[in-house]
């Protein structure tokens, strides 16, 4: 965890996904310092008449190259998010050449007992994940 879910335009080859993928995954790394294994990643691409992404009054200029990420986490911090946000636009246009104003994300904030990873059990309430062992 987190998990990173993505919005895409369809029309990206798998490559470009993988890099994109790729890129987030390492922006994650540095600013929320998760494991390298802990890598959730789902991509959901739209029909252009399918997504909509505006630019909230900011006049941000979007193109078909849009990417829209929710990241569902544990609490990381204001710091840590803001971090985020920028490695990752900074990795995506190294990277992929999308534009940083072509880059919306949300973080979706969530607790333990919301997270099970297997076998019916929660695993950071269990102590199997982020901790000590149950006594």
């Amino acid at each position: 965890m987190p998990l990173l879910h993505f919005h895409l335009v369809e029309g990206r080859s798998d490559r470009e996904i993988r890099a994109l993928l790729d890129a987030a995954h390492e922006a994650m790394l540095e600013a929320f310092r998760v494991p390298r294994g802990d890598r959730y990643q789902i991509v959901s691409e739209h029909k252009p008449s399918r997504m909509i992404v505006e630019d909230t009054g900011l006049d941000i200029p979007r193109t078909g190259n849009v990417v829209l990420l929710q990241v569902f986490s544990r609490p990381r911090g204001e710091d840590a998010n803001a971090l985020f946000y920028r490695l990752l636009v900074e990795r995506l246009e190294a990277d992929c050449g999308i534009a940083p104003s072509d880059v919306m994300i949300s973080v979706v904030e969530n607790e333990d007992a919301h997270w099970s990873f297997g076998y019916g059990r929660a695993q950071f309430l269990t102590g199997e994940l982020g901790g000590k062992k149950p006594e």
